[in-house]
C-alpha cells in the first residue's frame, strides 16, 4: 500500500511540475524552434545569400535557464573563435585569480638608505600590471621623494623576470607586430592613456602650417625610447590623405610616410614598442628627473637580487575593473597577461603553456569539453585555435552560477549603447532594432573569421544564449550582418 501511495504522489508531482508557469515557458520556447518558426528562419539566413558562400557558419542557441540546446547548425564543429576566445581567459582569470586580483609594481634596491643618498641600485620589477601609466610612475617617484631620497648611487634597472622571455605568442602574424592588438608581452610594459594598450605609444600625425612642410608628430606618452622618422609630407588641401606610421621590425624606430593635406583631420596609430621593460624604464627615469631625484648609473635590464629591499609597491586596478577594457574594447595583451599570470599562480611559470593548460582545466567545471578544444593563446588572434560554437554556448551557461558571473556579464558588450565603455565593440551595431540594449556578447574578428557569443534578452524579458562563429569568409566585415540578423531574430522572440 505505501509504494502505491509512492507511485501516486510521484505522477501527482509530474503533473504539477508539467503544469507549472516554468514548465510551460520552456516548452513555449523550445517550440519557437521547430521547423516552420525560428529554426526555418535561422536556416535560410544561414543557408542563402553570398556572404556565406563557400563559409562555415557555426550557430549554437541554448535556454539561459537549463542549458538545453534549442538550435545547432554545424555547432559540434571546431572552427577559429578570433576574440570569442576572450570568454574563456576572462572566466578562467575570474575564477583562478579573483575579482579582487590586482598586480603589483615593485621598487627594491640592494644598497642602503643614508642621509638623502641611496647607495646601490634601484631595480623597478614588473609582475605583469598592463595598466602602468605615466602618472603612477610620478606617484613612484613621489614615494621615494617622501622617503628622503635624493641621490641613486648605482644603477636604475628594469626586471621583468616575473614571466618568461617570450614576447609574442606563437601564431601571432610577423605583419601585426607593430600594432596595439600584437604588442609584446612583458612583465613590465606601459600604457599611454586609461584604454590600457600595454606595451604601446599613440603617434599622432598632423599637418603642417602649409604645402611642403613637415607634418607635425607627437608622441604620447613622450619618450626618448622610440626614435622617429618622419618622411611625410603636407600638400594643399584638395591632395590626399595617405599617412602610414609602423615601427621597423626588431627595433625601437617609428616610420612616418605618405601625405596628409593642410587642415586634414589628425592620422593616429597606437604602435607597439620592441622590448617593453625598457620603455617602462625610461617613463620611470623620466618621473626620477621630475621629482629631483638624480641617478648616477646606468639605465638597464636585469634582475632584481632575491635579497633585495623593498621600497614602496604600486598596485593596479582591481580584475573586476580591468574586465571593462580587456573584453569592451577586446583587448588582445590583457588576454594574454592574464594567460601568464594564471600560468604563474598555479604552475609557477608565467608562460603561454602553463597559462593555457590552467585555463584548459578550468573549463570542465562549467560542462565544456575540454578535449575537443585546441587552444593556442588568450586573445584568439591566433588561427590555430579551434573551438565548437556548442563549447562556447556551454561555457557562457555554465558560468551563470559562478559568484563572479555579474563581473562576467558586466563586461560584455553591450549593442547599440553609444558610451565606448558600455556598449564597446557592439556600440554602433544593431541601434534601432528589438536588440538595442538586448544583446550582450563578445564580439571577435580576424581574417576570414567572425564570431558573436553572448546572451540574448527576448520581448518577454526571458534570456537566450548564443554562440555565433563564422569561417573560411571572403569578407568579414559584412559577416557582421548576419551575426546582427541572428541576434535581432533572438530579441524579437515573443
Amino acid at each position: 500500500m505505501l509504494r502505491k501511495w509512492k507511485i501516486v504522489i510521484l505522477i501527482t508531482a509530474l503533473l504539477f511540475i508539467s503544469a507549472s508557469p516554468y514548465a510551460y515557458e520552456l516548452s513555449r520556447q523550445a517550440s519557437a524552434f521547430e521547423e516552420g518558426g525560428l529554426t526555418r528562419d535561422l536556416n535560410q539566413l544561414l543557408n542563402n545569400g553570398p556572404i556565406l558562400s563557400g563559409a562555415l557558419a557555426g550557430v549554437s542557441i541554448r535556454n539561459a535557464e537549463t542549458g538545453e540546446l534549442l538550435y545547432d547548425h554545424i555547432g559540434g564543429i571546431r572552427l577559429r573563435p578570433a576574440s570569442n576566445m576572450k570568454l574563456l581567459t576572462s572566466a578562467a582569470s575570474l575564477q583562478v585569480l579573483g575579482e579582487e586580483y590586482r598586480f603589483t609594481t615593485e621598487v627594491l634596491t640592494d644598497g642602503l638608505h643614508k642621509k638623502g643618498n641611496l647607495h646601490g641600485n634601484l631595480y623597478l620589477k614588473g609582475k605583469g600590471d598592463p595598466t602602468l601609466l605615466k602618472s603612477d610612475f610620478d606617484k613612484m617617484a613621489a614615494g621615494l621623494k617622501q622617503k628622503g631620497i635624493k641621490t641613486i648611487h648605482g644603477s636604475l634597472i628594469a626586471d621583468d623576470s616575473w614571466y618568461d622571455d617570450i614576447r609574442l605568442s606563437k601564431d601571432l602574424p610577423w605583419s601585426d607586430e607593430s600594432y596595439y592588438y600584437g604588442g609584446q608581452v612583458s612583465a613590465l610594459t606601459a600604457s599611454p592613456n586609461e584604454d590600457y594598450d600595454a606595451g604601446t605609444v599613440i603617434v599622432e600625425v598632423n599637418p603642417g602650417k602649409s604645402a611642403g612642410e613637415l607634418p607635425a608628430v607627437t608622441l604620447t606618452p613622450e619618450t626618448g625610447y622610440v626614435k622617429i622618422i618622419n618622411e611625410a609630407a603636407t600638400v594643399p588641401a584638395d591632395g590626399k590623405k595617405d599617412i602610414t606610421i609602423e615601427r621597423d621590425h626588431g627595433t625601437n624606430t617609428i616610420r612616418i610616410t605618405g601625405t596628409i593635406p593642410e587642415k586634414a583631420s589628425r592620422s593616429r596609430e597606437w604602435i607597439a614598442v620592441w622590448e617593453p621593460a625598457g620603455y617602462a624604464l625610461d617613463l620611470f627615469s623620466q618621473s626620477l628627473k621630475e621629482h629631483e631625484i638624480r641617478v648616477t648609473g646606468k639605465l638597464e635590464l636585469g634582475k632584481a637580487p632575491e635579497k633585495s629591499s623593498l621600497l614602496l609597491a604600486h598596485q593596479s586596478i582591481a580584475l573586476k575593473d580591468l574586465l571593462i577594457p580587456f573584453m569592451k574594447l577586446s583587448n588582445n595583451s590583457h588576454a594574454e597577461v592574464l594567460v601568464k599570470e594564471m600560468g604563474k599562480k598555479v604552475k609557477n611559470e608565467g608562460s603561454w603553456e602553463k597559462g593555457l593548460e590552467v585555463v584548459s582545466e578550468q573549463l570542465a567545471s562549467w560542462g565544456v569539453n575540454k578535449d575537443t578544444l585546441i587552444l593556442r593563446d588568450g586573445s584568439g588572434i591566433s588561427h590555430v585555435s579551434l573551438i565548437p560554437p556548442n563549447e562556447l554556448s556551454q561555457l557562457l551557461y555554465g558560468v551563470q552560477s559562478e559568484k563572479w558571473y555579474p563581473s562576467f556579464e558586466r563586461s560584455l558588450p553591450l549593442a547599440g549603447a553609444q558610451d565606448r565603455l558600455i556598449g564597446g565593440t557592439l556600440r554602433n551595431r544593431m541601434k534601432n532594432s528589438a536588440a538595442e540594449g538586448k544583446i550582450k556578447a563578445k564580439t571577435g574578428s580576424i581574417s576570414t573569421v567572425s564570431s558573436l557569443s553572448g546572451y540574448a534578452e527576448t520581448k518577454s524579458g526571458e534570456k537566450l544564449i548564443f554562440s555565433i562563429v563564422l569561417n573560411n569568409l571572403k569578407d568579414d566585415s559584412k559577416a557582421k550582418i548576419i551575426e546582427d540578423k541572428i541576434a535581432i531574430l533572438l530579441a524579437e522572440q515573443p
